[in-house]
């Protein structure tokens, strides 16, 4: 029986040893590229320092890298809460966010996944966020002041999720509903206000009417003042005139020359001679 050649494996456990080699040392480096952050973990445990852009040595075999993506990142998230007024306010907000790459690895350590991130650190914070800045305003200063209700709701997002490791670049408000109750309410005063409005309109044309009737009024009676005086002028001067006739044929006095009827500033003076009057 003939034994195979034992330098004829040789050359296959040369190349096997050398693929493993190659192997051993690709697996002996990481690339992080721009955007990421990794955190290096050795038999399970994850080693302080975080991982940022460029090549680094990792342990082969006995070593692992978790990459997280600390770009600008988007997750809707709903929110509910009582007003000042205790009126039920509920709405949604479009988070922007971002992982600080110099905490990933706190990060790794507390919360691990970026679901986990959202869903145990991100969303409940909203959620307490908005009821902190709902709760310093009403119902209706909350729909009618959106932007400062934005601004505390940031306010307060932010001061929670720095201390995670989560940098907050952006929120916006998505939807912002209130109850059906308060919106009954809204339309009612809405509707109150237009006949508050109304009933002002109607009392002040009523009011300006009564003061155009007692102008009316006042332009008649000045009329009827200006034509009694008018009158009483004329009669005055028709009775001096008459009594002077009167004594004239008594005999009494001289006969006057001239008269003048009818006087006044609106009329032209009659003047006629009384010594031609007595001739015929």
């Amino acid at each position: 029986m003939t034994r195979p050649n034992q330098t004829s494996w040789q050359p296959l456990v040369g190349g096997l040893i050398a693929a493993l080699a190659v192997l051993i040392a690709f697996n002996s480096f990481i690339i992080i590229n721009p955007g990421q952050a990794g955190v290096l973990s050795i038999l399970g445990s994850a080693k302080d320092g975080a991982l940022l852009e460029g090549i680094h040595f990792k342990p082969p075999l006995i070593s692992q890298v978790d990459v997280y993506d600390v770009t600008v990142q988007k997750f809707e998230v709903p929110a509910q809460s009582a007003t000042k007024d205790l009126q039920n306010l509920s709405a949604s907000f479009a988070i922007n966010f971002r992982l600080d790459p110099l905490k990933v690895v706190e990060i790794r350590r507390t919360q691990g996944t970026l679901q986990n991130i959202v869903s145990k650190i991100i969303a409940p914070q909203t959620q307490e966020s908005f009821k902190i800045a709902a709760a310093l305003r009403t119902v209706e200063e909350a729909i009618t002041k959106r932007n400062e209700l934005k601004q505390d709701f940031d306010n307060a997002l932010n001061q929670r999720l720095e201390k995670y490791g989560i940098i907050v670049s952006d929120t916006s408000v998505v939807d912002l509903n209130f109850s059906p109750e308060f919106a009954r309410a809204v339309e009612e005063k809405q509707i109150a206000e237009q006949r508050a409005q109304r009933a002002v309109y109607v009392a002040r044309e009523a009011e300006q009417e009564a003061q155009a009737d007692v102008n009316r009024a006042k332009g008649r009676a000045e009329a009827q003042k200006l034509l009694a005086e008018t009158l009483k002028a004329e009669g005055g001067e028709l009775v001096l005139q008459k009594e002077a006739i009167e004594a004239w044929r008594d005999g009494g006095a001289q006969m006057p020359k001239v008269l003048i009827m009818g006087e006044s500033k609106n009329k032209v003076p009659f003047l006629f001679n009384l010594g031609e009057v007595q001739s015929e």
